[in-house]
């Protein structure tokens, strides 16, 4: 049986702000990936640099990411049953730049240059390099804000370079392990 306990709710609950609550979560280092994916409806690859992949189960291999709402990830997400996730090395700061920026050109001129390879489960670009790759199929699309959380099922894990050296952002900037 399962309980669901609810949290006390005052009535005039207060929120942090957005810079608060930006400021606070910058102290948390995570790690950057690279979530890819092949748009099934005009052929392009569509990538975005996160911080906001997390495991959420070995049994099923599960994972979880969250893009913004309403943007091209999303909008192609929501098309497209399968994606990937690239988890960047350190060396890879300028990858991850180039895919983070906002208004940028065309995902195409980005992946002219980024070497790569394709999943053989989703067709996304996988980034050569990286220190490990998943293939991922969506279970699930969760509203949650100005996001959209998709949980995945792994379909093939990757460690090409286990002795490599991840890509850390944390206090707004990119970091390498000390």
């Amino acid at each position: 049986m399962r309980y669901v306990y609810p949290s006390p709710q005052p009535e005039a609950a207060s929120q942090a702000t957005p810079d608060e609550f930006r400021a606070a979560l910058s102290q948390l280092a995570s790690g950057v990936s690279l979530v890819t994916v092949h748009d099934p409806d005009d052929g392009e690859d569509v990538g975005m640099t996160a911080t906001s992949f997390l495991s959420v189960s070995l049994e099923p291999p599960l994972v979880l990411i969250s893009v913004r709402e309403d943007s091209r990830m999303d909008e192609v997400l929501s098309r497209a049953d399968t994606w990937a996730v690239s988890l960047l090395s350190e060396g890879q700061k300028a990858l991850g730049s180039r895919f983070a920026m906002k208004g940028r050109l065309s995902d195409r001129l980005l992946f002219a240059d980024a070497a790569h390879h394709r999943g053989p489960h989703s067709g996304a670009p996988l980034i050569d390099g990286a220190l490990a790759t998943v293939e991922c199929r969506t279970e699930q699309r969760i509203a949650a804000g100005d996001h959209t959380l998709l949980l995945g099922r792994v379909l093939e894990a990757t460690v090409p370079d286990p002795g490599g050296r991840p890509l850390l952002y944390f206090r707004g900037g990119y970091r390498t392990l000390g």
